[in-house]
């Protein structure tokens, strides 16, 4: 039958498609599977069971190899996978720290670099560096300004690669990783553009975030600047030990010489210290220094910058040792500018230039001529510290020394000691005598006085009877200055000190006539400039012109037109006076072959501090010497160290000058009652004797506590007149309206009269 027929040829179903005789491996069903089994079937139950036995022997046999082989290529496969998928992990958490640590910087957009602290450059007059002042320590230089040596070796020892990667050096970080992992020493992988970025913005921690933020700048950086710009950018503020930063300052700080002209051997020895700027300093360590730079040499040449030979000179040119600190006289000067600039100027927001009025050459004669007398007479004698200030007739400071040494002492004692200037006080005292109307040969008595209970007294206690004003300055007799400051009055003389320049307070007593109150050597040397220029005010000023970078000009001093303080013929007069002190005087020692000086000297008590402040037509120099915690010195006047140092500088700042005359060219001016011909007095020196009692003596004992029997010395009469001694009233110091100023004529001295007498005028 059709449907029997049918049912004998049946396939029975399979899930691999294939009929059941074709393979004994594949899974399928056959009669013994099924529910209702035999049906439509011949074979005998027995036939599958001995044709399954010997199949599965051979594909036992078979099949081991392939497990084998299949179970080799699976780990493979899911070592590749795993790690693929960890690699993929790790990107998506790298990609999350990245994400994370960049969302707490500020927008790219805002992005900028950091103004570099502002530098201030000061120079001399022939436009030589003095120094660099500011946070830095010196000026911004370009990679065509400085050495080229110098970026060859930082890149090196640094950077090697700086030029090809892209702000980050996959090659570095991972032989740093290695070495690291290897027990190597350590190293960093960072380059020369992560280390900027890490100056420019971020703290020096070793975190996760520095380091992601740097790497994100790193890229910022070379996406925005060129290669050199980074590179200039990366030297001009790396720190280089010893407070310097940028190259100009080390330069400066280590060389004494700027980052422009320094030579291979020092390019090598600043490349290394980067890598440790304090332990690698040749401040603190020339050995370590040197060692480095050896390193960065060999560096240089392995990468061809430099060649064997240049090697070789180079081990000779690297300095072996470095000044512990900046060191010089125009360190004071420095100083000086900084603290004068802010009110000139204002705040200092970008780099400035200053002009000054320092000659450098001047500089170092004065520094070498105070050292050079310290050195010889001054542990001898018990003294220190020494100071000089040089003057031009306009107030140009053209020299200044603050002290012996300033890596040793900063305090600039020229500028901000205040000091009793003894008898170098005295010229202001006489200036305002001859205002009143005496002259250099207006005679007073050299003899003991009172004035209340001081008794002035001269430096030797010897007394010379009678002389004229320009013996007694010359002799810096103490006896006539004291007379004198009574004739004027204490307020005149302070008048007449402040026109002229003096600006500390003084104290109208009739011991300023000796130098009592208190004055900054600078000022002192500033107001005799006025007797050397001819009467007119030299305000003393250091800074000539303040530039930016660019050329702008902030500031520009304006002393071209001072105003007249003195008469010439007071002036003139003066200068003769005190040429006085330098032929025949107290101030021998100050003598300048061929050139007409002038000058006075100035001891205080015990010899604590001792001065000389002099001029020629050419310079007003001052100079002090004495000792910070003021201890008295050795019997050290002012005729003695400071007139050796001042003629000792003075020399050297004239050779090759052609000698002028002063102002007056040394001649006394007559006054209009023609008394300049009278000759001065000359008296031998005599003992101290017992004055005759006068009716002064006698009314001034009543108000000045004195009896008749104590000496008493009255004002000699001045030329045509007959004038009587003033006595003061009683008093520690003398006050200050003792002998005050009376309506006189300014060519005639008053009378004194027996009211004047009695009323203590």
């Amino acid at each position: 039958m059709a449907g029997r027929g049918r049912s004998r040829d049946r396939i029975e179903p399979s899930f691999s498609g294939r009929s059941r005789y074709e393979d004994d491996d594949d899974f399928s069903l056959d009669d013994d599977d099924r529910v209702a089994g035999g049906r439509g079937t011949r074979r005998s139950s027995s036939e599958p069971t001995r044709s399954r036995a010997p199949d599965r022997k051979k594909r036992g046999r078979r099949e081991r190899p392939e497990r084998q082989d299949g179970g080799l290529f699976r780990f493979i496969r899911r070592a590749v996978y795993w790690c693929v998928v960890l690699g993929i992990w790790a990107g998506i958490g790298v990609a999350g720290l990245v994400f994370y640590y960049g969302s707490r910087m500020p927008s790219a957009s805002t992005w900028a670099i950091p103004d570099r602290p502002p530098n201030v450059k000061i120079t001399s007059v022939d436009g030589s560096v003095i120094a660099n002042r500011g946070a830095t320590g010196g000026e911004a230089l370009s990679l065509d300004q400085m050495s080229p040596y110098i970026p060859e070796a930082i890149v090196a020892i640094e950077d090697k690669r700086f030029y090809s990667h892209f702000g980050v050096d996959p090659m570095g970080l991972a032989r740093a990783l290695i070495n690291n992992l290897t027990g190597q020493p350590i190293q960093g992988g960072s380059t020369l553009t992560q280390q900027l970025a890490k100056n420019l913005f971020l703290s020096p921690d070793r975190t996760l975030e520095r380091k992601v933020q740097e790497v994100l700048l790193s890229f910022w950086l070379e996406q925005k600047y060129t290669k050199d710009q980074i590179l200039a950018m990366y030297l001009n503020r790396v720190f280089y030990g010893s407070n310097a930063y940028g190259v100009e300052a080390a330069a400066r700080r280590y060389f004494n010489k700027s980052a422009r002209d320094v030579n291979l051997g020092e390019a090598a020895l600043l490349a290394g210290l980067v890598k440790a700027p304090s332990r690698l300093s040749p401040a603190r360590d020339p050995e370590a220094a040197n060692a480095r730079a050896q390193v960065v040499l060999q560096a240089m040449r392995d990468q061809g910058y430099i060649t064997d030979n240049e090697v070789k000179t180079a081990m000779t040119q690297t300095p072996s040792k470095a000044k512990s600190y900046w060191s010089g006289a125009g360190q004071y000067v420095a100083d000086m500018v900084m603290d004068e600039l802010t009110g000139l100027v204002g705040e200092v927001k970008e780099d400035l230039i200053v002009d000054t009025t320092i000659d450098k050459g001047l500089e170092k004669k004065a520094e070498q001529s105070l050292n050079h007398i310290l050195a010889k007479d001054g542990a001898k004698l018990d003294a220190s510290q020494a100071a000089l200030v040089s003057i031009d007739g306009t107030g140009a400071i053209r020299a200044l020394v603050g002290g012996r040494d300033y890596a040793e002492s900063q305090f600039n004692r020229a500028v901000r000691a205040k000091r009793q200037p003894g008898s170098s006080f005295k010229p202001f005292v006489y200036a305002a005598a001859l205002e009143k109307g005496l002259t250099p040969y207006s005679v007073f008595n050299d003899a003991p006085i009172r004035i209340g209970n001081w008794t002035p007294e001269n430096y030797e206690k010897k007394y010379n009877g009678e002389v004229t004003l320009a013996t007694a300055l010359a002799k810096s007799l103490n006896t006539v200055a004291a007379q004198l400051v009574m004739y004027d009055g204490p307020e005149q003389v302070i008048k007449l000190a402040h026109r002229l320049g003096i600006e500390t307070e003084l104290q109208p007593n009739a011991s300023i006539a000796l130098g009592t109150s208190e004055v900054s050597l600078m000022e002192l040397t500033a107001s005799y400039a006025s007797f050397m220029n001819g009467g007119f005010k030299a305000t003393p000023h250091v800074i000539r012109r303040v530039t930016t970078a660019e050329g702008k000009v902030l500031y520009e001093n304006t002393y071209d037109n001072p105003p007249r303080v003195l008469s010439e013929t007071v002036a003139a007069n003066m200068n003769a006076m005190m040429m006085g002190t330098i032929e025949t005087g107290t101030g021998k020692s100050a003598k300048i072959p061929g050139w007409q000086a002038a000058g006075k000297t100035g001891t205080t008590q015990n010899s604590r501090d001792a001065l000389f402040v002099g001029f020629t037509s050419n310079l007003t120099t001052g100079v002090w010497f004495g000792n910070d915690d003021g201890t008295p010195m050795k019997k050290v006047t002012g005729g003695g160290l400071p007139a050796k140092a001042w003629q000792e500088f003075m020399i050297a700042a004239h050779k090759g000058l052609s000698p002028a005359p002063l102002f007056g060219n040394g001649q006394f001016i007559s006054d209009p009652n023609g008394f300049g011909n009278q000759p001065m007095a000359q008296g031998e020196p005599q003992p101290m004797q017992e004055q005759p009692t006068t009716i002064s003596g006698i009314i001034s004992g009543v108000f000045g506590g004195r009896t008749s029997t104590e000496a008493q010395a009255s004002f000699p009469p001045a030329p045509g007149q007959q004038q009587q001694a003033v006595a003061a009233p009683e008093g520690p110091i003398p006050p200050g309206d003792i002998g005050g100023p009376a309506a006189t004529s300014s060519l005639q001295p008053r009378r004194t009269t027996l009211l004047d007498l009695i009323m203590g005028q």
